[in-house]
């Protein structure tokens, strides 16, 4: 990696350094224009697998380019973030870097470290190909910076079967009363954490689900586009049903990320758990089958996303080949490819679904039909300080209980970061 070979010069001395670059600046040039440095998060599990996959599509599209991986492993993408921040402050650049589309990029947007897509993803059949609501949320000022490789849904409810059934609830809730009415009877039951939930993003997730069953898609949007007022009536209500709700959640929500929570699940100790469908690759990897899915009460046919997507950065060393990197990745067979291992499915409406698990299968069919809704917990509706203020509310408020401090923090944060595009 070259920031790797960066670290390194640094502690060699100005004349070796000067004695090196006679020597090999040529090679190094030469090695620059046909490497291209791809810059994740996806070190292990299915996201590796998935990477490969793209990889060796990469190799097949792009004759001539090596694949140099610059994944930053850990902390769900918390760790390769940073790591990010310091590369591009010190104009130490990879040629692309994955993020979630949406909202989270307006910072770089802003400073100038990404490049205008907009002709390639117009040539490449993308405005066509994508849902107008994906195409609207990558959508900065009239430009796209971003190419999207594939899409989660983070609106799902998974379930313990037998937890369920020992309760006595055998269908899944309709309205979010009912959905609150199983959880006490879980309660009753003597399920002592009927919801598995987590810190921070998962219960900014949790008030996202909510708040859409209350506002529906367009209200929702407009929390974040400005039309919607945070300080209403019904975001009012939405969160005492929202605290709630949380009441029967697990009482160390706090201390624990997702998988851990998940493990509730698993254990037969919670009946439900709200978390996007990358759960999925967790229970299987924990040999876990006795599970059901369904579509956050109330939110009907939205299908609440995030889209893993990559740039082409403004100081790329190879922007050739970051460009080839990117068509690949905008392609209907390295959507293909990349989704059947990694879990998601394509962004593409229009990708083949070979190899597909069946849940991918009628969840690419939700895509095609449902409302694209964005996500602030998973950066397609709101900038990354807006979701760190966000989830320092709900931190606070999941000890205090206090909902009016909650609402008015949630409206100064909107207030503060807001930006109409």
């Amino acid at each position: 990696m070259r920031s790797t070979r960066r670290a390194l010069t640094a502690v060699v001395s100005a004349a070796a350094l000067l004695v090196a670059s006679a020597c090999g600046s040529g090679d190094d040039d030469e090695s620059r224009a046909t490497t291209v440095e791809v810059f994740t998060w996806w070190a292990e599990g299915g996201e590796k697998a998935g990477l490969d996959a793209l990889v060796a599509r990469f190799a097949a599209d792009c004759a001539g380019q090596t694949f140099e991986n610059g994944v930053v492993a850990g902390g769900a993408g918390i760790n390769a973030k940073q790591v990010l921040d310091a590369r591009l402050r010190q104009n130490d650049p990879p040629d692309t870097f994955q993020v979630h589309a949406g909202a989270e990029l307006l910072d770089r947007i802003d400073a100038g470290q990404v490049a205008d897509l907009t002709a390639a993803f117009d040539s490449w059949g993308l405005r066509e190909a994508l849902p107008d609501g994906l195409v609207e949320g990558l959508t900065v000022n009239g430009k796209i910076y971003s190419v999207p490789a594939g899409v989660h849904r983070a609106n799902v409810v998974w379930t313990n079967d037998q937890v369920l059934s020992d309760a006595g609830i055998l269908l899944p809730p309709k309205s979010l009363a009912e959905f609150v009415g199983n959880l006490k009877r879980l309660r009753a039951a003597g399920v002592e954490s009927p919801l598995a939930l987590g810190r921070d993003w998962t219960q900014l997730m949790l008030l996202e689900a909510v708040l859409l069953s209350e506002l529906g898609p367009q209200r929702f949007t407009g929390l974040f586009t400005g039309t919607t007022p945070w300080t209403g009536t019904v975001v009012t209500k939405a969160i005492k049903d929202y605290g709630t709700i949380l009441e029967y959640s697990n009482a160390d929500r706090d201390s624990l990320d997702w998988p851990q929570a998940q493990r509730l699940l698993i254990d037969g100790k919670a009946g439900y758990q709200l978390m996007g469908d990358w759960a999925a690759a967790e229970l299987t990897a924990n040999s876990f089958a006795g599970y059901d899915t369904f579509v956050f009460p109330g939110n009907g046919t939205a299908f609440q996303w995030l889209a893993d997507s990559f740039t082409l950065t403004t100081g790329a060393a190879n922007p050739d080949g970051a460009t080839c990197w990117l068509r690949t990745v905008a392609s209907a067979p390295g959507q293909q490819a990349f989704n059947a291992r990694k879990g998601s499915i394509p962004a593409r409406t229009d990708a083949p679904t070979e190899g597909f698990t069946d849940y991918q299968i009628a969840t690419a069919a939700d895509w095609k039909s449902g409302l694209p809704v964005p996500s602030c917990a998973h950066g397609s509706a709101c900038s990354q300080p807006w979701q760190n203020a966000a989830n320092a509310a709900l931190g606070a408020f999941s000890t205090s209980g206090d909902a009016g401090v909650l609402q008015s923090a949630l409206a100064a944060a909107a207030k503060q970061f807001i930006r109409r595009q």
